[in-house]
C-alpha cells in the first residue's frame, strides 16, 4: 500500500491565506512571532536627518543595581525621522552573556532559561557596546527605571543619552490596554516573542514601537517620542498618614524604602503639566487640606529620566 504523503510546512504566502482565513471565521487570534528582518512596516528608507534609537533589554541576577549583574545585554539599534517619529530601518544589534562571577539563583534560570553554563566565562563586548552607543540619541527600554541602573553601572557613557521608557511614557489606560507587560502587549497587536531573554524582548519593543494605538491611532513611536521630550515631576509625600496608603498605591505611588539614606516616603513621577493638579489631590485627600513642609518637588530633565539621578 502506497504511503500517504505527510503534508510539508507551508510557504509564506500559503500561511498568510490560511492566517486570513482563520481570522475571517471570527473564531480565532493568530500570533505572529516578532521578525524585524522580514517586518513589512520596516521599509528601510534612508531618510535625512534621521537619527538612532536604541531598543535594550536587560537580563540580569536581581532586581538591585548596587549589588546584582547583568547576565545577558540585547540592543536593536534603528534610524527614525525626529519629525514624522517614522520608523525607517534596522541599523544594528548586538547580543552577549556576561558571567556574574558566581551561580545564578534558580528563579532566574527559571525565568529566563539562562544557565551557569551559558555565562560561564563570557564577558559583554565593550567594543560592540559603544559603538552603538556612540551614535544613538535615544535608548528605549520597556521599564526603563529597571534597565538602567544596570546598564549605566557596566557602562558609563549610557548616562548621557536621553532614555525612554515604553511602560511609563504611554497612557496605556487611555488605549483601553489595562495591563503593560511587554508580552500582554505584544499579544494584543496579535505578535508574540521568547520573552525573558534580551534580543528577544528587545526586539519585541521595537516590534510594538511599529503600531498604532487602538484609540489615539497614533503610533506608539509617536507618543513615545513625545512623551520622552517632555520634563518630569517627581513628588514625595513624606510623613503621609499610615492609614492613606491604600490610597495612594492606588493613585500610583511607590515607596521609597530610605536605604539610601533618604527619607521613607510615597513618591510619583507625573509629567509637569500635572504637577498642580497632584499637590491640590494630596493637600485635599491625604494630608486634611493643607500641604506639609515635608512634602517636596523635583524637577527631572530628559537626560536623568529612570536613572539613579533621578532621585
Amino acid at each position: 500500500m502506497k504511503r500517504k504523503k505527510e503534508p510539508g510546512p507551508l510557504n509564506q504566502l500559503e500561511a498568510e491565506i490560511a492566517i486570513t482565513a482563520l481570522h475571517a471565521t471570527g473564531e480565532y487570534q493568530v500570533l505572529r512571532k516578532i521578525n524585524l528582518e522580514r517586518d513589512h512596516r520596516l521599509r528601510g528608507l534612508h531618510g535625512e536627518g534621521a537619527r538612532i534609537g536604541l531598543c535594550l533589554d536587560t537580563e540580569t541576577t536581581g532586581l538591585d543595581h548596587r549589588q546584582d549583574r547583568i547576565i545577558e545585554l540585547g540592543i536593536v539599534a534603528f534610524a527614525y525621522d525626529p519629525v514624522t517619529a517614522e520608523i525607517l530601518r534596522v541599523t544594528g544589534r548586538y547580543n552577549g552573556f556576561e558571567d556574574p562571577g558566581a551561580p545564578l539563583a534558580r528563579e532566574i534560570t527559571e525565568i529566563t532559561g539562562i544557565t551557569d553554563d551559558m555565562v560561564r566565562g563570557q564577558a559583554l563586548d565593550d567594543e560592540q557596546v559603544m559603538a552603538l552607543v556612540a551614535g544613538a540619541d535615544l535608548v528605549i527600554a520597556h521599564n526603563a527605571a529597571f534597565d538602567r541602573p544596570f546598564v549605566e553601572a557596566r557602562y558609563p557613557a549610557f548616562a548621557g543619552i536621553p532614555w525612554a521608557c515604553s511602560v511609563l511614557q504611554i497612557d496605556w489606560q487611555a488605549e483601553r490596554l489595562q495591563a503593560r507587560s511587554l508580552e500582554y502587549l505584544l499579544f494584543k497587536f496579535g505578535w508574540c516573542i521568547n520573552a525573558h531573554r534580551a534580543l528577544d524582548d528587545a526586539e519585541g519593543v521595537l516590534g510594538l514601537l511599529l503600531e498604532r494605538l487602538p484609540v489615539s491611532d497614533r503610533s506608539v513611536f509617536a507618543a513615545l517620542l513625545e512623551g520622552s521630550r517632555q520634563s518630569a515631576t517627581r513628588i514625595h509625600a513624606v510623613g503621609a498618614p499610615f492609614d492613606k496608603k491604600e490610597l495612594l498605591k492606588q493613585r500610583g505611588y511607590r515607596w521609597h524604602d530610605g536605604a539610601d539614606g533618604k527619607p521613607k516616603c510615597w513618591w510619583i513621577g507625573i509629567v509637569d503639566t500635572r504637577e498642580q493638579e497632584e499637590l491640590a489631590f494630596l493637600a485635599r485627600e491625604v494630608y486634611g487640606g493643607t500641604l506639609p513642609g515635608g512634602v517636596t518637588v523635583r524637577r527631572i530633565g530628559p537626560l536623568d529620566r529612570f536613572s539613579v539621578r533621578e532621585g
